[in-house]
């Protein structure tokens, strides 16, 4: 998977006008265009000419391909609109930060492992029915933009303020619901169990091909700041800590000076990695003192 990663990342940089500008701006728009003239169809919708269809692309209705990036996800009206902005937001967000090429990649990588999942269920199920939309690979978009600004708070439905991360969680979550509750189907309804697991898993790929990098740094950290906190040397130097404050009434003293952050509570005290033992100094003997062998 660094593989990859490191491989795109150097196609992005060789190739900086490879990129499609305002590219979620694109799909916003034919998603509105899409979803209006539904509304004065007869009967006879636009999107369903449009969808993810193997059976009719194997037909020659090749645009199908491309188009069904524009079907709108939900036929409501506040809800597509809510979504289209949602996304519009957070793809201009990303846009900025990876640039035009690499989000470009990350959302027709998305696509072509999408097409490549509705191939591999209409195999198993040779039907003229819809196999694979973009709403899940929209929400991997939603799982970039978490990664890399978790903290940035948001109003759900516009009058709840809540932090990106708990949101990204919380859809975390129902990607594991929806692929276990597919699992569990499997006996029941067979191989078209495949419906509903292989898009999350399309779009999970998507997500970890950009970030698996970033996840295992993260990871390697969070064990070594929970090594470091379990350490006979950390838990030593909070029990000294705690017995120089009990039995001499101060936590910090230079060992140069004697200067104490009792008398001198203003002064910034640091002990030396490089004295053998816990060799407390102040600003001033900090850098300016003989080591302790």
């Amino acid at each position: 998977m660094s593989v990859i990663q490191r491989w795109l990342d150097r196609f992005c940089y060789k190739h900086p006008r490879f990129g499609i500008p305002n590219l979620m701006l694109i799909v916003v728009v034919g998603n509105g265009l899409v979803w209006l003239l539904d509304q004065f169809s007869n009967g006879y919708p636009l999107s369903s000419l449009l969808s993810f269809a193997p059976y009719y692309i194997l037909q020659g209705e090749v645009w199908r391909l491309i188009t069904f990036v524009f079907v709108p996800e939900s036929s409501n009206p506040f809800f597509l609109l809510l979504s289209l902005y949602f996304y519009y937001w957070i793809g201009s967000i990303l846009q900025q930060h990876w640039g035009v090429t690499k989000f470009t990649v990350f959302y027709l990588l998305g696509l072509v492992l999408n097409i490549a999942a509705g191939f591999l269920v209409y195999l198993f199920i040779p039907m003229p029915v819809v196999t694979a939309t973009m709403y899940y690979v929209n929400l991997s978009l939603f799982f970039s933009f978490a990664t890399l600004y978790g903290e940035m708070q948001v109003l759900l439905f516009f009058l709840i303020p809540i932090k990106v991360k708990w949101l990204a969680w919380l859809d975390a979550a129902l990607f594991g619901f929806y692929i276990f509750s597919s699992v569990a189907q499997i006996p029941r309804i067979g191989i078209f169990a495949l419906v509903g697991i292989l898009p999350p898993v399309v779009a999970i790929l998507n997500y970890l091909i950009f970030f698996w990098g970033d996840l295992m740094a993260s990871l390697g950290w969070a064990r070594q700041r929970a090594a470091h906190h379990g350490s006979r040397q950390t838990v030593n130097f909070r029990q000294a800590t705690k017995h120089a404050q009990q039995t001499k009434g101060y936590i910090h003293k230079c060992a140069v000076c004697g200067k104490t952050d009792t008398d001198y509570p203003d002064e910034e005290f640091r002990y030396c990695s490089k004295c053998n033992g816990y060799y407390c100094y102040c600003s001033e003997h900090i850098h300016n003192h003989v080591h302790i062998e």
